[in-house]
């Protein structure tokens, strides 16, 4: 399907857009951080990405309808725990609505205070940066206090479902 955007008076189909949207693959984050009771607040992200080593930069959208919003609004860092293949479901589970999604599960604090999930493939421990309100979204800039990474393949998200990388064969690491 085609749909060109134009003009003041033109629709946008959002559901069309939202499938455009997942044609492009990413790995899953759950972002968390510690809500002003002190209880442990997290969601599923796919809306994640680098932005600079100097300094140190990262950024998450979050819709601001959602529950942890105003949590990350008023905290002073948060923590990316980037998922390994094997973590779908802390995926799904971080997905859902239900209020402790925590409970029963390991955890600990990073240096910022916000919660760090075991055996991720990697995470980021950040302070808060900056926000900035887009559209339905908060934008939270984090700068990187503190990372870990480990060796296994990332969780991918791809058109609506989970999905795997083909082993890479030869060739350079382009980030080396």
């Amino acid at each position: 399907m085609t749909q060109a955007i134009g003009g003041p008076a033109a629709r946008v189909d959002d559901r069309e857009l939202r499938r455009v949207f997942g044609c492009f693959a990413t790995g899953i984050v759950i972002v968390t951080t510690l809500d002003d009771a002190g209880a442990p607040r997290g969601m599923t992200a796919n809306s994640f990405t680098s932005v600079s080593l100097d300094p140190p930069l990262v950024l998450v959208c979050v819709a601001s309808a959602a529950p942890i919003c105003r949590a990350l609004a008023q905290a002073d860092g948060f923590a990316i725990n980037i998922l390994a293949h094997h973590q779908r479901h802390l995926s799904q589970r971080f997905a859902t609505p239900q209020p402790d999604k925590f409970s029963g599960l390991a955890w600990h604090l990073g240096a910022t205070g916000a919660p760090i999930l075991p055996e991720t493939l990697a995470h980021l421990d950040c302070r808060r940066y900056r926000d900035l309100e887009a559209g339905d979204h908060l934008v939270l800039l984090g700068k990187v206090v503190g990372f870990t990474r480990r060796q296994a393949q990332p969780l991918v998200f791809s058109q609506g479902g989970y999905t795997t990388l083909a082993p890479q064969t030869g060739g350079k690491d382009p980030l080396s």
